[in-house]
């Protein structure tokens, strides 16, 4: 993965995991144990499907740059699905506290959009070749030398 993808990952992993951590000490003080496992698996399954959306997202760029906004909005719309299918699944469950998680998840999610959208913001790719110095020959000018 090169360098500017592992910080974009990073990025939008530090603020996720620390909201999670915030969100898995108060779960615990309003819902006891139940509740601060909801938030940790909630914090876990944000943080593992919008990781895996993004590594998916940075490979689609590279390789089929053509088809990145039509991925990008599919990859989108598949990961709140499955979001919403995780919680319809675990909504009577007792393993731990559903509203916790649910809260959590949504929470996570967003400080994770955020948070990848300012590391994009950040960044600075070029997406544009810059011309070349006066002095130097472009590299596919056509003429042979």
């Amino acid at each position: 993965m090169p360098s500017n993808d592992v910080r974009t990952l990073l990025q939008a992993a530090v603020p996720t995991a620390a909201a999670g951590a915030v969100a898995a000490a108060i779960s615990g003080g309003v819902a006891g144990g139940k509740g601060a496992l909801g938030a940790i698996i909630a914090t876990i399954v944000v943080m593992l499907f919008m990781g895996i959306g993004l590594v998916v997202l940075q490979r689609t760029a590279k390789s089929l740059p053509h088809l990145f906004q039509a991925m990008g909005l599919m990859l989108y719309t598949a990961q709140l699905l499955l979001l919403f299918i995780f919680v319809a699944v675990f909504k009577n469950t007792t393993m731990f506290n559903p509203k916790a998680f649910a809260i959590t998840l949504v929470a996570t999610t967003l400080v994770w959009i955020g948070a990848q959208a300012r590391a994009h913001m950040k960044a600075k790719i070029l997406y544009v070749e810059p011309e070349p110095d006066k002095g130097e020959k472009p590299k596919n000018s056509g003429s042979k030398s």
